[in-house]
């Protein structure tokens, strides 16, 4: 059960863009696992990726392919096509020609991404099989279909709009994501998609997606274990309103940044077995680098996790796992710690005026921030995270089956 997620609602239809979902059969008969989305001429397109060496093909394949004028997407679920050596590769590229012989386009304007399995070979040809339906089915309003689509371990489809008033005029961002488990930061398996119709430079969308996914999806962790097909892709199509100034680049650049935020939480709200979201900020660091480390050292900690599910408020496990982040010349008697705004410790020891039933009470809530103040520096830095239960290892053991 997903915490305080409620299904999208009036997404936004992005100009430019039109995606189709079809039923391929790539694991199971019977649900929606392909969608192919059509891009206007013209659209620029940049991406982040994931840095695991053992990189899917398909990432290999859409990295090639970025650096073309880009027209369409393929995105399957039931098989990562990851750990598949040159034969996937092969059935990679063999779905992007699937695409462009029905689209009147070239292949290496296609990009491919997939999630599910490892290490199986990609059905490529129930993948084919099914392109001329998720074609039929094209139009401009699909992005919940195309939301539920892309859906593996979800339990609720990830998408959101936003609308953002330019000089030019308004434009529109919509977005859909997918992920519950296998997420941490460098791309935190998850897949997200952004569009724009707004009309920016290739170089300036570059920016804008890498602003983004530093602040969203390199900012949440679910279990720490970082996924072979992590993509995040930005489209802009230019059918919209001009970002001309440096006024309407920011607040462009803003918008992105807030829709991906918003279907970066969704993924930890609905993280697999997930029944607390967890902010974890930590402030007055010298540098965003060493309060993040600090950050994700609790987020990460399978025994901090724990302690979230069972509202257990072990204080020691999050001062333990500060201790662990590595940060050189840090002194641990100066750490205060906060969950929520109850003061739990003060000065790298329990504070005097602090009661077990605050702590109880604060980690009963489906959502509380824990917050560390290192007393060093002006730097902050936030992450989200949610707790670590029985249900998670229950998933993740049936995966396969």
């Amino acid at each position: 059960m997903a915490v305080n997620l409620a299904p999208p609602s009036r997404l936004r239809p992005v100009a430019g863009v039109e995606l189709g979902v079809a039923m391929a059969g790539v694991k199971q008969p019977g649900r929606r696992d392909l969608l192919v989305v059509r891009l206007a001429p013209g659209t620029a397109v940049a991406g982040v990726f994931t840095r695991n060496r053992f990189c899917a093909a398909p990432v290999v394949l859409a990295k090639k392919h970025l650096k073309n004028p880009v027209r369409a997407l393929i995105v399957n679920t039931g098989n990562a096509n990851a750990g598949t050596g040159r034969e996937g590769l092969r059935r990679a590229a063999s779905v992007c020609q699937s695409v462009a012989g029905l689209l009147g386009i070239s292949a290496n304007q296609v990009l491919p991404f997939s999630t599910g399995v490892i290490m199986e070979q990609l059905p490529n040809g129930r993948i084919a099989a099914g392109v001329p339906a998720a074609i039929s089915d094209m139009r401009g309003n699909n992005w919940l279909a195309a939301a539920e689509a892309i859906m593996t371990t979800d339990t609720v489809p990830k998408a959101y709009s936003e609308a953002v008033g330019l000089s030019t005029g308004e434009a529109t961002v919509t977005g859909i994501a997918k992920g519950a488990g296998m997420i941490r930061p460098d791309m935190a398996t998850m897949l997200a998609f952004i569009a724009t119709d707004a009309r920016v430079s290739r170089s300036d969308l570059r920016r804008f997606t890498r602003h983004a996914a530093d602040r969203s999806f390199n900012s949440i962790t679910v279990d720490g274990d970082q996924s072979t097909n992590d993509s995040f892709i930005c489209l802009a199509t230019g059918r919209g309103p001009v970002a001309r100034s440096h006024r309407d680049k920011n607040l462009l650049l803003r918008t992105i940044a807030s829709v991906a935020q918003q279907l970066a939480q969704a993924i930890i709200r609905d993280g697999e077995g997930a029944t607390k979201f967890v902010t974890v900020t930590v402030e007055k660091g010298r540098t965003e680098a060493e309060c993040r480390k600090a950050a994700y050292a609790i987020a990460h900690s399978p025994l901090v996790k724990t302690a979230f599910f069972a509202s257990d408020p072990n204080l020691g496990r999050i001062l333990a796992a500060i201790g662990n982040a590595r940060i050189a010349g840090l002194d641990a008697g100066r750490v205060d710690l906060y969950l929520d705004d109850v003061p739990v410790a003060k000065a790298g020891a329990r504070h005097p005026a602090y009661r077990e039933a605050q702590g109880v009470a604060a980690m009963q809530k489906p959502e509380f921030t824990v917050r560390a103040v290192l007393d060093r520096g002006r730097a902050s830095a936030t992450v989200w995270t949610c707790d670590l239960s029985h249900d998670y290892v229950k998933i993740n053991a049936e995966y396969r089956t």
